[in-house]
């Protein structure tokens, strides 16, 4: 009877303590920043030592598949005293500090929401510095995360209303109504959108579930795919003999990594696309998702043309707005 009553206590307990977290969230600010940005915490005169490299190293390391050296996060450092009022509610937050603890944690929605806070703490510079590269994968990962949060609920202000995705592929994505449907053919739909300097792109397609059995020559066979889909379908000016189209760059093989979107197992390959008779190129992100339940592979891309201007951050909403990616119930449409 006892041991019943603790139960029953310690199930309240809990209770109580998460609806008290509930409600502390609905009372916070909404948090603020610039989409890709970091604010680090963190006194001068270790910012400005070997402790502030490591951060450096990590959060400043330049973002894959971009056509030039772009860093991960624009960083903004600050000492720990002006860390207060409405610069507390940046929704990407890293708290570094020499302390009597040594720890390293993640927490969410300390001063706004949403809102991601890591807090590192150590006895000494060779503590930091170890908690600082043992988390960063880790932590990249849950600002990466909130920043995609964050951006896909801001395209639900104002949706593109078209239809072809789901005619096509029975899918769903939350794609911004800027852009527009562009081109549609039995097995491809390209959605864009004009940007000061150029165009954001978005393509769809299927291939066959039995695409891709060989390991050994994934990527290859990816950059043919991609290449055959170029052909296609992504043609430019032609030149004095030679058709013009939109290939994977030939220099170097793109990133190949596991992922999961909308629930199901994928391949996410970042690099760099180029035309095959003329100098354009631009980056890329292409999500291979297996649609087991359709019985195909389901093809989603984003690329980005802007010569001269930095693409970090159009790379980055085209991967929030792939990452929306909802299969609809119901038999397939095309």
């Amino acid at each position: 009877m006892k041991k019943r009553i603790l139960l029953c206590f310690l199930a309240t307990l809990g209770l109580s303590i998460a609806c008290k977290e509930e409600g502390k969230a609905d009372y916070l600010p909404e948090s603020v920043g610039a989409m890709n940005t970091l604010t680090v915490v963190i006194d001068n005169d270790l910012w400005n030592s070997n402790v502030g490299d490591a951060i450096r190293e990590n959060y400043t390391a330049a973002a894959q598949g971009l056509t030039w050296d772009e860093a991960l996060f624009s960083v903004t450092q600050i000492p720990q005293q002006i860390f207060s009022g409405a610069i507390r509610n940046t929704s990407s937050v890293l708290y570094v500090m020499e302390d009597t603890l040594n720890i390293a944690h993640m927490k969410s929605n300390m001063y706004a929401k949403p809102q991601k806070v890591g807090v590192i703490k150590g006895h000494n510079k060779e503590e930091l510095i170890e908690n600082i590269n043992k988390t960063a994968k880790e932590f990249i990962a849950e600002y990466k995360a909130l920043e995609i949060g964050k951006a896909q609920k801001r395209f639900e202000k104002s949706l593109n209303k078209e239809k072809a995705l789901e005619d096509k592929f029975n899918i769903s994505m939350k794609i911004p109504s800027i852009y527009r449907v562009g081109r549609e053919e039995d097995n491809f739909v390209w959605i864009d959108r004009q940007i000061q300097k150029g165009n954001m792109n978005i393509i769809a397609y299927t291939m066959p579930w039995d695409s891709f059995k060989n390991d050994s020559t994934f990527v290859q066979d990816i950059v043919k795919m991609r290449d055959s889909i170029g052909g296609l379908y992504i043609g430019g000016e032609d030149v004095p003999g030679k058709k013009n189209h939109m290939i994977t760059e030939k220099a170097f093989s793109p990133y190949v990594f596991p992922a999961e979107v909308s629930g199901k197992k994928a391949a996410e390959v970042r690099g760099i696309w180029e035309m095959s008779a003329y100098p354009m190129a631009g980056p890329f992100l292409t999500y291979i998702i297996n649609d087991k339940e359709n019985n195909r592979k389901l093809v989603l891309e984003g690329f980005v043309f802007a010569p001269a201007t930095k693409k970090r951050d159009y790379m980055f909403e085209l991967e929030a707005i792939l990452k929306s990616v909802q299969f609809n119930v119901g038999d397939q449409k095309n």
